[in-house]
């Protein structure tokens, strides 16, 4: 069944997760500024999942029930499974300009429905057909998800039992025959207040005698003991005081993350997915890292588009689209843009299937694609500010243009070409700044891992020996065979 966006905003409503903002508790999360744009980013995706111009890219065919369900409760069963789902990333950032917040749950779902399988096989305990109950759950209700990995970590010197406090990495802290029960945090977490499940994974590899840490769930939202706290950038102050609807994007905000306190929270064991198997850890870090960074990599293609865009716009407002040297910029973002589509692609393209018979794409291409996408959307960012100027930053509210006072030297001193009227120029200003003045670059660094674990990841998979032997065949080198 495919839910309607109404559907999905007046189920949040009912949930009533504990949110904070500001040091308030939010009484309403589809009125409150800071936390409507969230709700108005994942109702985008149910939009369009209803629209027959995208059905094909945000809805698949379940392997398990043959209903048609949300491409984000999807395993991918094909590389072209893998190739709509990078496809589904662009097309979302290009229509709402932030994060999706279900791309987190979605690869989540991927990663244990393979690991699961495996476990299974090779311990005898029953993970795999809990995630398969849990799975065909989230597609009939059509539920959102969001994923749940990274711990605060404290002191990155020590292992988690050599915290201060054992609570710095999420643990078990209880088990009985009813289930378990879990306590600590998840930070960076992108909209998870606004989703109907919550998919935690362990978020490092773990060893023997870190067993309590190895531990993966799923969690119903608004369920006792678990408590959101909301970041605070200066754009989401200025969105509360403001109180108007056109600060950055209109109707989608900025990313939103928020930390989630795990408040002895139980979960009974129908939901658990992983419980102390601490050699599994590394291999499911793995595999939900790879489905992430393709990911990762496509939704930053569309917002690129989006800032080349906007760039574009800003130069023709200032009567300098044709100037050459802002040609040439353009033509840079373009192909830097270009670049990472194509690695993200290749990862999905080259994907290979699991035991499971769900596919994973390519690690070699996903690590590269997300590596290349941080290095190329800081050269858009930085682009992006050099052909707007200065005012991306300085730029007074737009609020000003009703004051009766100021309003009429905004109008006369913000001019560009005189046929763009000077909310339009304002406005695109804005939007552009939500880019190089908001949280967005140190997402796109850290969202599915830095790009130093992605370096590790890539000196891990890279077989030099290989590279090597292929050197010397070519130069003449080969040994003799007896």
């Amino acid at each position: 069944m495919l839910r309607t966006p109404d559907w999905y905003f007046e189920s949040i409503r009912k949930l009533g997760p504990k949110v904070y903002v500001a040091g308030e508790l939010v009484r309403d999360l589809v009125e409150h500024p800071n936390t409507r744009p969230v709700l108005n980013a994942i109702a985008k995706t149910y939009e369009l999942a209803l629209d027959p111009e995208h059905a094909d890219v945000m809805t698949a065919r379940s392997h398990r029930t043959g209903e048609e369900v949300s491409r984000f409760n999807h395993v991918p069963r094909s590389t072209d499974d893998l190739v709509k789902r990078a496809e589904m990333a662009i097309l979302l950032s290009q229509k709402t300009g932030t994060c999706n917040y279900r791309c987190v749950g979605c690869d989540a779902l991927c990663a244990l429905e393979s690991l699961t399988y495996d476990m299974d096989k090779a311990l005898g305990t029953n993970y795999h057909e809990r995630l398969i109950s849990f799975l065909k759950h989230v597609q009939a209700e059509d539920l959102a998800c969001s994923g749940a990995l990274t711990d605060p970590k404290g002191d990155r010197r020590k292992r988690p039992r050599e915290q201060a406090d054992p609570d710095l990495y999420l643990r078990v802290v209880e088990k009985d025959d009813e289930g378990i029960v879990v306590r600590g945090c998840k930070v960076h977490q992108s909209g998870a207040f606004a989703v109907h499940e919550i998919i935690v994974l362990p978020g490092m590899a773990f060893r023997p005698g870190e067993e309590e840490y190895a531990v993966a769930f799923a969690v119903p939202n608004g369920t006792e003991g678990l408590t959101f706290v909301l970041q605070e950038t200066a754009q989401d102050a200025e969105r509360r005081a403001t109180k108007v609807d056109y600060t950055g994007l209109p109707d989608y905000g900025v990313r939103t993350t928020c930390m989630i306190i795990f408040d002895d929270v139980f979960i009974p064991w129908e939901r658990v997915f992983m419980c102390g198997e601490v050699q599994f850890t590394r291999e499911l870090v793995s595999r939900f890292a790879t489905l992430h960074r393709t990911s990762g990599a496509a939704c930053k293609v569309g917002f690129g588009d989006l800032i080349i865009g906007a760039s574009y716009a800003i130069a023709k407002y200032n009567g300098l689209a044709e100037a050459r040297y802002i040609r040439e910029k353009l033509v840079d973002m373009f192909y830097a843009n270009e670049a990472v589509r194509g690695l993200a692609l290749a990862a999905a393209y080259l994907g290979k299937p699991t035991a499971s018979g769900t596919y994973i794409p390519d690690p070699v291409m996903a690590n590269t694609a997300k590596l290349a996408s941080v290095e190329y959307f800081t050269r858009l960012i930085t682009t992006a500010s050099d052909i707007a100027g200065g005012l991306v930053v300085t730029l007074p509210s737009e609020a000003n243009l009703e004051n009766p006072d100021v309003g009429r030297w905004l109008r006369k001193y913000l001019v560009g070409v005189p046929e763009v009227p000077v909310e339009e120029r304002l406005r695109m200003f804005k939007f552009l700044q939500s880019w190089v003045a908001g949280p967005h670059l140190a997402g796109a660094i850290h969202g599915g891992g830095s790009p130093a674990a992605q370096k590790l990841a890539l000196a891990a998979l890279m077989d030099l020996e290989a590279k090597e032997a292929m050197a010397k065949e070519a130069a003449g080198l080969r040994k003799e065979k007896n």
